[in-house]
């Protein structure tokens, strides 16, 4: 009975060594550990670029694969998964965008005004 208690409350560390109290007190078990959060990417089969779909919690890459697959794939969606653990994304301040954008303001060639486009074109 313990075991099924262990197994259904997410105590793995303690199953492998359920025999043995004093080895399952040793161990830190899963659920007191803190999984790592990976953001999920998924390319679909009309698609050319990965999209984010979402975040989980895995203990490793392959786990969060899985998890991914299980999750994000279940109807077939896509055709290629990537799992970045959020500690190595790094992003930009809101709070500084206008900084970090303003360099770009002062290159006036960048920008299509120079152009004429023929009154054939509607859509642009």
């Amino acid at each position: 009975m313990q075991l099924i208690k262990q197994f259904f409350y997410g105590d793995y560390d303690a199953m492998k060594v359920a025999g043995n109290p004093a080895d399952a007190a040793a161990t830190p078990s899963v659920a007191t550990q803190e999984w790592p959060i990976w953001e999920v990417f998924v390319r679909s089969k009309q698609g050319l670029d990965h999209k984010h779909v979402g975040s989980l919690h895995a203990a490793d890459a392959a786990m969060a694969i899985e998890n991914a697959r299980d999750v994000y794939t279940r109807r077939q969606e896509g055709i290629s998964i990537w799992v970045v653990e959020s500690k190595y994304i790094h992003a930009t301040n809101p709070d500084e965008a206008e900084s970090l954008y303003e360099p770009a303001a002062d290159k006036v060639y960048r920008h299509p005004t120079f152009y004429e486009l023929p009154i054939e074109l509607k859509h642009i």
